[in-house]
């Protein structure tokens, strides 16, 4: 595949490989190197409130780690907006990264893309916390894109689409599942 240098790729690793909520002309699966996704950002605004912050995911650097999710080509007429869009949307601690993805279809296609990360320095920031204390936060915190339980749900089940491995969300999602609703 071939990449214009107007080309706006945009690389989910959460919600945006379920819910991208923008209008994107082709998307594929890719994964990065030297990033995990963990979660470690608190969620304030979508899937938490402020007094009961949820958990969602963000990516750490790990030199020898491969993060799996779907890169999306915007289009032209369309970039500026999706950026406001996506801007507002990952307000709580996100910041614009660029990155390299290879896309799993073809693994010698390679192309730039931008992607959200929430680093160690932004306020909802959480850090790491043992398997028990994700799965009491997320088992009951709601804000208003839903339940954090339902969003671990849905990441694990659009990971496994795509063929990926990730046991930090897979075990997080097992220990959920065998909770009574």
């Amino acid at each position: 595949m071939t990449q214009r240098a107007s080309d706006l790729w945009i690389f989910g690793y959460g919600s945006l490989m379920w819910r991208p909520d923008f209008p994107y002309l082709e998307s594929h699966g890719g994964t990065i190197e030297g990033w995990s996704r963990r979660f470690w950002q608190g969620s304030t605004d979508h899937r938490g409130t402020p007094e009961a912050p949820g958990r969602v995911v963000t990516l750490v650097r790990e030199p020898a780690a491969t993060c799996w999710g779907a890169v999306f080509r915007v289009a032209d007429a369309h970039r500026s907006t999706v950026l406001e869009q996506l801007d507002y949307r990952e307000r709580g601690g996100f910041e614009r990264h660029r990155v390299e993805v290879r896309l799993t279809e073809n693994d010698t296609s390679r192309l730039e893309a931008l992607m959200y990360v929430a680093g160690p320095g932004n306020p909802n920031f959480l850090g790491p916390a043992p398997l028990a204390e994700l799965v009491d936060v997320v088992r009951s915190a709601t804000g208003p894109s839903g339940s954090n339980r339902e969003y671990v749900a849905r990441l694990a089940r659009a990971l496994q689409e795509i063929g990926a491995k990730d046991p930090h969300i897979f075990a997080l999602a097992d220990a959920l599942e065998r909770l009574p609703d």
